[in-house]
């Protein structure tokens, strides 16, 4: 990675500061406080036996390391030596890495959302000893602002009532905790979902919340959330309503025209704060990549053109420069900031550009990035922020022959240049539910573009996994790696995507060991999380002493739940091998939440997916060779240049369908039968056969 890189936004003077126990733990976000004068401690054990016999109450702060806010709360709060003091003498203070730890965020967001009607990071939270929840909130500012106290006078107030009236706080924190167990529960009775209408119904509602002006939904701010633009694409297709169409490769469009795409370097920002996707809160997470690069593929499937096949590529070559491990994982995020400024590192003034160009670069650049003198970005979070800051976007596409060579010299100056300036703090811990995600995009996009590359990158991290996170003997697949150690964390969210992204890979490779290591992991989700009686998955794993409560996650926001991811990713890898038993758990989790599918479908957009699949026969192609061979790659192609959602892709090696075992190998060519149900057509080789299949009618 070019350029100097700010490791923790922490300041100098707070790192010169003694450590505190924080310090030996491998969370970027937990390291950033380890020089804090609050007396932090870990989630665990020691916590909450220390708040246990000296009877107080516990202050759980929750944040990620690229998380903006908090660094604004740690610079303002936490590095205060007075506000430690009172923390130290008063709470035991706890700090959670949410990304490591999504389980028991949910908890303590869900409190916070329900109090407050909000929520989001950093997450501050007041708890009773017995870890039940009882005040909280987001971003407290050192003064009284924003309509919010201030964090000391939070802290005072919180002191005071514990002193006389904890027996109301405790029985207040009960409640409050037997709400939460009973908003968590689900009706293992419900009907099985209508079907079409749920779908239909859905489609409707996404569509009244679409922008036509700008793309995307719903207003500023704007979140990609790609679930739900991926589920209008399937819309479109079931019901052949071009509004969906429009309404999805409009949003794609838009935002990859716009500052939240990195124009220069790639890879796309957490969301647009206004409701033109222009400026970005700058932070990169890589579960966005993944889910980015995942909409652009289809959107590329279904209309074809480079500019959708070059946001895929130019994310993913990002992520493999700025975001890879050399042994192939792939790290969590970057930061918003950079020398404590929130997007310097990405921002230009035009004094930079014409600096660094030609005039005739100059004149072509400006127009097409939509660069001025006054800029577009100022940081109002920021007290002193930096002067004339422009967000590169595509202001202008229409460019001659000469200002398309123009602008493409101009970006190579303006990412050379860029490469020199100190890069924003990179969270380096790989996680495995992101790593599963993005290694289903690599895997789509390598077969889809015609992209070895791409490939190999997905073959190099599935390996890194497989050594750094899995455990055969026993099959267990451990949640967080990061500089020589793993957690041992058992989450649905990293056996979840990990088996999706897996399904991936062998459908891009139909490699019969990879297919055997989907099975491994299908069958290791099954045992641990599924809940057999009334249907769907545990977010943790039975047994975990640290948890207030079991919960089974519904909710697709920014990433889409275990729940959606394993139902669809079940129903797939039925499909391939046959699994009636797989079917039935997607089946019966469908209808564990069906009546979220009926009443609330934008909150469950992913979920959406596996009931789209269900509903229709999936079309099988079947490739009888060698899987190495060129005339399979050749096939395979042709299978990946179709969007068609209810297909699936399988070879005659491995764990696959009985009957696609009993097929005709051909001795010198692959032949790819096509198959619906029961029925196969005559076996072939011509790709134009394939893709006529998988357009056609049923």
């Amino acid at each position: 990675m070019n350029g100097p890189t700010n490791e923790a936004p922490a300041t100098a003077a707070a790192a010169a500061r003694p450590a505190n126990r924080l310090a030996r733990e491998k969370s970027p976000y937990l390291l950033q406080h380890a020089h804090n004068p609050v007396d932090w401690f870990p989630w665990g054990p020691e916590a909450f036996a220390r708040a246990r016999a000296e009877q107080k109450p516990i202050f759980l702060s929750i944040g990620y390391s690229t998380c903006h806010w908090c660094h604004v709360m740690e610079r303002e709060s936490f590095e205060d030596a007075a506000v430690g003091r009172y923390l130290n003498e008063h709470f035991v203070s706890i700090k959670l890495d949410r990304e490591e730890r999504p389980d028991v965020d949910k908890i303590y967001m869900t409190f916070v959302q329900s109090a407050t009607g909000g929520g989001g990071w950093p997450l501050n939270v007041f708890l009773t000893p017995d870890l039940q929840p009882f005040y909280g909130g987001t971003y407290f500012p050192p003064e009284s602002r924003y309509g919010r106290p201030s964090f000391r006078q939070l802290l005072e107030r919180i002191v005071e009532l514990w002193g006389t009236r904890r027996a109301d706080l405790v029985e207040s924190a009960r409640d409050t905790t037997e709400r939460l167990r009973g908003m968590a529960s689900h009706d293992p009775d419900n009907a099985f979902p209508a079907g079409e209408r749920e779908l239909h119904g859905a489609g409707q509602t996404f569509l009244t919340e679409y922008d036509p002006a700008h793309g995307g939904f719903g207003g500023a701010p704007k979140f990609p959330r790609p679930s739900v633009p991926l589920f209008l694409l399937r819309h479109g297709s079931r019901f052949q309503d071009p509004q969906a169409f429009q309404a999805a490769v409009h949003t794609a469009d838009a935002m990859a025209a716009g500052g939240m795409n990195d124009q220069l370097g790639g890879g796309f920002a957490r969301y647009s704060v206004d409701e033109r996707w222009l400026v970005p809160h700058f932070e990169k997470m890589l579960y966005d990549q993944a889910q980015l690069v995942t909409l652009y593929l289809d959107v590329f499937q279904l209309r074809g053109g480079e500019p959708h096949a070059a946001a895929a590529r130019e994310t993913l070559r990002y992520v493999l420069r700025d975001m890879t491990h050399p042994e192939g994982g792939f790290f969590s995020a970057e930061d918003a900031d950079s020398e404590g400024k929130e997007g310097k590192f990405y921002c230009w003034t035009l004094a930079e550009f014409k600096a660094l160009l030609t005039p005739e670069e100059l004149a072509a650049a400006v127009r097409h990035f939509g660069v001025g003198a006054q800029g577009n970005f100022h940081d109002h979070s920021d007290p002193d922020p930096l002067p004339g800051q422009n967000v590169l976007s595509i202001a202008d596409p229409k460019l001659s022959d000469s200002e398309q060579a123009w602008v493409a010299s101009a970006r190579s100056k303006l990412l050379t240049a860029r490469a020199r300036r100190v890069r924003p703090h990179r969270d380096d811990k790989v996680l495995t539910s992101w790593n599963g995600m993005m290694l289903g995009a690599f895997a789509r996009a390598g077969v889809i573009l015609g992209q070895p590359e791409f490939t190999a990158a997905a073959r190099r991290n599935l390996a890194f996994l497989r050594q750094r996170m899995w455990e055969p003997a026993t099959g267990t697949l451990h949640s967080r790696w990061r500089d020589g150690h793993r957690d041992d964390v058992q989450l649905l969210d990293a056996y979840a995507n990990l088996l999706a992204g897996v399904t991936d890979l062998y459908e891009a490779t139909l490699d019969p060991d990879v297919l055997q290591f989907a099975v491994d992991l299908a069958e290791s989700m099954m045992l641990r999380f599924h809940d057999a009686k009334a249907g769907g998955f545990w977010q943790t794993a039975e047994g975990a002493p640290d948890l207030l409560m079991r919960s089974k996650d519904d909710y697709d926001g920014a990433e889409p739940s275990g729940n959606s991811v394993a139902a669809l990713a079940l129903l797939r890898l039925a499909a391939i091998c046959d699994r009636k038993d797989w079917r039935e758990a997607a089946e019966k989790t469908l209808r564990l939440f069906a009546q979220r599918l009926h009443q609330t479908p934008h909150a469950v957009p992913h979920l959406l997916l596996a009931l789209d699949f269900v509903l229709q026969e999936p079309r099988r192609v079947v490739l009888a060779g060698d899987p190495a061979s060129d005339g399979t790659a050749t096939l395979l192609q042709a299978v990946h240049s179709v969007f068609q959602p209810h297909r699936v892709v399988l070879g005659h090696q491995g764990p696959v369908d009985p009957f696609a075992r009993t097929l005709l190998v051909g001795k010198e060519h692959t032949q790819a039968f096509c198959c619906t149900g029961t029925a196969c057509q005559p076996p072939t080789r011509d790709r134009e056969a394939v893709r006529q299949f998988l357009t056609g009618a049923p």
